[in-house]
């Protein structure tokens, strides 16, 4: 096995290596140390053999690696004591157990990631680092701030859980409750993050999507009453239902209009519509929102077809219970399908002299296929082009140039807008 490889195992398994760690070491720091360990000692040991069950091979490795630390740590002799017991006992891992299995323990890793006595900044960046594997260049990318912020966040956040003495456990039921929105909006992030990366030469990390679907069912399992909850899971089922025309063969974007609908994952949209209902039972949140207008897509059978004036009514009520300048550019992006994009100009133009979304890619992109359609097209090209300087994505910055081409060219303007604005 190569890097690749280790990376691609630690990408799925880190979440469950680090919470059952911290769960029997009661040390969250000491639990993502050793897992490092255990990835650092695979890079070398898997050239020369791979193991049957690589998820295996780092649990047990990690398991040694913090048994190690314990033993170092003279204060800690009666912990290390029954750590020593369980680890004979074969009670916290085997090497040939089910590495798809996902338990009450990621989602008390999650919790306590999300624990109040951090910051909302310190928790999603911890939370995405810890449960969701990203990096911290990713995580600093997804929220436009500079790296040693956010390793900084995650520094405090280890050493402000310690200093508390968080309990690795899910909290009651009340308590849950209180936390819940933070876990759920932190979810949200990570399921973006894999269904449009917000760099890289990869439209799709479906590895980082299917593991924030992973989290929201276990999440929807153990709080059942929760409609947020459920709607969040709809959301991300409905929208990954598109994942597998989202992409050709090369990896290149295939934007909405071009899709082959017939290879969209019906069994998911079945789950997803499945959980809108759920969620609908008490009246719908932003997250049941945004997954009913991802519902609107799923079963319309083209761009054409689709019921954008439904589409417009959901963003406005998304807008009225959770307003943000992107629910906005989707709205315009909705109207100038159902009523052309003249009235969606204006509502664009409104975002640009509020400044509401400086230097993202987004705003130039819907404004320069607005003003295409309008056969404005030497300023579609400029806005185009900007776009692209801006997205730090490489698959969609090379549809933008093509988008940018075609607003110059001769040739007839494309019907529809871009699809990373309305997929």
């Amino acid at each position: 096995m190569g890097t690749a490889d280790v990376e691609a195992v630690w990408r799925i398994e880190s979440a469950r290596i680090v919470a059952a760690l911290t769960r029997f070491t009661g040390d969250f720091e000491l639990a993502e140390d050793a897992a490092q360990e255990a990835v650092a000692e695979a890079l070398v040991s898997w050239r020369r053999a791979s193991p049957a069950n690589p998820a295996g091979w780092l649990m047990a490795t990690a398991r040694r690696r913090a048994i190690d630390a314990i033993r170092r740590r003279s204060a800690l002799q009666e912990r290390y004591a029954l750590l020593a017991v369980d680890a004979a006992a074969g009670s916290v891992v085997d090497e040939g157990g089910d590495p798809d299995r996902i338990d009450d323990d990621v989602l008390a890793l999650m919790f306590v990631s999300c624990h109040p006595v951090l910051s909302p900044e310190a928790r999603v960046a911890l939370t995405l680092r810890v449960v969701g594997g990203l990096s911290s260049e990713e995580i600093a990318r997804a929220f436009l701030v500079p790296v040693p912020t956010v390793q900084a966040r995650i520094t405090r956040a280890k050493k402000t859980i310690a200093a508390a003495r968080v309990p690795f456990e899910l909290p009651p039921a009340a308590e849950r409750r209180e936390r819940l929105g933070g876990v759920v909006s932190v979810l949200y992030v990570i399921f973006t993050e894999g269904s449009t990366a917000t760099s890289g030469d990869r439209l799709l990390r479906p590895d980082v999507a299917y593991e924030a679907i992973r989290l929201a069912r276990t999440l929807a399992a153990l709080q059942p009453d929760e409609p947020e909850v459920h709607g969040l899971l709809a959301l991300c089922e409905l929208t990954a239902a598109r994942f597998p025309a989202r992409t050709g063969p090369d990896g290149a974007p295939v934007l909405l209009e071009d899709q082959d609908r017939r290879q969209w994952d019906a069994c998911a949209i079945r789950r997803g519509l499945t959980a809108l209902a759920r969620a609908s039972a008490r009246g719908l949140g932003p997250y049941g929102l945004q997954a009913a207008i991802a519902a609107t897509h799923a079963s319309a059978p083209s761009v054409e077809a689709t019921d954008w004036e439904r589409i417009v009514v959901l963003y406005e009520a998304l807008g009225r219970v959770a307003p943000s300048p992107v629910v906005d550019l989707n709205r315009a992006v909705a109207v100038a399908m159902a009523s052309g994009p003249a009235r969606a100009l204006a509502m664009v133009d409104e975002l640009i002299a509020a400044n509401r979304l400086p230097g993202s890619h987004l705003v130039p992109t819907v404004r320069g296929e607005l003003l295409a359609r309008l056969g404005r097209r030497a300023e579609a090209r400029a806005e185009l082009e900007l776009a692209a300087r801006l997205c730090a994505n490489q698959r969609e910055r090379s549809v933008l140039l093509r988008k940018a081409s075609e607003a110059a060219g001769p040739g007839p303007v494309p019907p529809s807008l871009a699809g990373p604005t309305i997929d």
